[in-house]
């Protein structure tokens, strides 16, 4: 009934950008906190940033002042910015949302399928 679909990962240089895009479709009523994680080979899937939808932020130690979350509630769509990616910042990105479908009165983590961002010369 709810889709996520990330877009914008890819293979970039240490030092360079990217801007991930996660669009939600399907029968939505609301969406509450939006967020994006990423999981390395061999390690836990981790938190990068999330963002209520009023708009305040959270973001890991690892990426603060380098990434910037972003939405917008008319398109039902969470961005990360990411700049001055490094080596270790290799990982496939997930978005998740709290996302209430019509005609229900909860709301329910839905995730993405996944985007690869790789960070190498």
């Amino acid at each position: 009934q709810v889709q996520l679909v990330e877009s914008g990962g890819g293979l970039v240089q240490p030092g360079g950008s990217l801007k991930l895009s996660c669009a939600a479709s399907g029968r939505i009523l609301i969406i509450d906190a939006m967020g994006w994680y990423r999981q390395a080979p061999g390690k836990e899937r981790e938190l990068v940033a999330a963002i209520t939808r009023g708009g305040i932020t959270n973001y890991a130690d690892s990426v603060k002042g380098r990434f910037t979350i972003s939405r917008d509630n008319a398109k039902n769509t969470v961005y990360l910015q990411m700049n001055s990616l490094k080596p270790e910042d290799t990982a496939v990105y997930y978005c998740n949302a709290d996302i209430m479908i019509a005609g229900t009165y909860s709301y329910l983590g839905h995730w993405g399928q996944g985007t690869l961002v790789t960070v190498s010369s």
